[in-house]
């Protein structure tokens, strides 16, 4: 597990590279208010956290796959991430912030829409719109 990459992955870096050609900044892994958790793509100032999950690393409802080798401690570990992304997302939701979760297998511009619809409403919200 140890040189599973746990940022910049592909889905990650292609996520950043569309969102940066459309004009927009952020901040990468960045460290949130939450203990030990960091967001993939932060917006800070809007508090917009974004974070791309893994299908097997996640559970995903469509991809994730069950190891039948030490399946018991997989199944256990994966849910614990699961319940983890929930008490990130409620804790980051009590301070404010937006959160936005995309699954490594959607399509780029399909998350980069996503995030552009926020930030324009974040913004609008800012500026009393």
């Amino acid at each position: 597990m140890k040189s599973q990459r746990q940022r910049d992955t592909a889905a990650e870096t292609a996520l950043r590279s569309l969102l940066h050609r459309r004009g927009f900044r952020f901040r990468v892994h960045y460290a949130l208010p939450s203990p030990r958790r960091r967001a993939d793509i932060a917006f800070p100032r809007l508090r917009i956290a974004v974070f791309v999950d893994g299908c097997f690393w996640h559970g995903c409802p469509e991809h994730g796959t069950w190891p039948k080798q030490n399946a018991e401690w997989w199944r256990e570990k994966i849910e614990a991430n699961r319940r983890r992304d929930a008490d990130t997302d409620a804790k980051l939701e009590e301070r404010g912030w937006r959160v936005i979760r995309v699954w490594e297998h959607d399509a780029p511009e399909t998350a980069a829409r996503t995030i552009e619809e926020a930030v324009a409403r974040a913004e609008g919200h800012r500026a009393g719109i």
